[in-house]
């Protein structure tokens, strides 16, 4: 069973987490079930850029982007070469090491 390992991140883990996955899941769905509370304004729809990640190791195992997160990927802050919508990343049969980012495109949290 593949695993994703979440690099700390002082906000939403910040002693990092290490959850099993199921193939065919996607990164925000698993963070958010393991209390990781990722920023998801769209409802996991792909229409915002606020569960921006990066995957540090193992992008080039996950299902491609399309045409859709590529164009919400030019609009999110901070995009470097290894950047997927976590709503978006389907995960297959291997680990990857996921880094939130310190920022989102969202002025507020929707949580406040």
């Amino acid at each position: 069973m593949p695993k994703i390992i979440f690099l700390p991140d002082s906000n939403l883990c910040p002693e990092g987490a290490v959850i099993e996955a199921q193939p065919g899941d996607n990164i925000c769905e698993v963070a958010l079930q393991n209390n990781i509370d990722i920023e998801h304004a769209c409802e996991l729809s792909c229409a915002c850029t606020t569960c921006h990640v990066y995957i540090r190791e193992g992008f080039d195992v996950l299902m491609e982007a399309d045409e859709l997160e590529e164009d919400f990927l030019d609009k999110a802050w901070g995009v470097e070469p290894d950047s997927r919508l976590s709503c978006q990343a389907i995960i297959a049969d291997k680990d990857i090491v996921v880094e939130i980012p310190r920022y989102t495109i969202n002025m507020v949290s929707e949580k406040h």
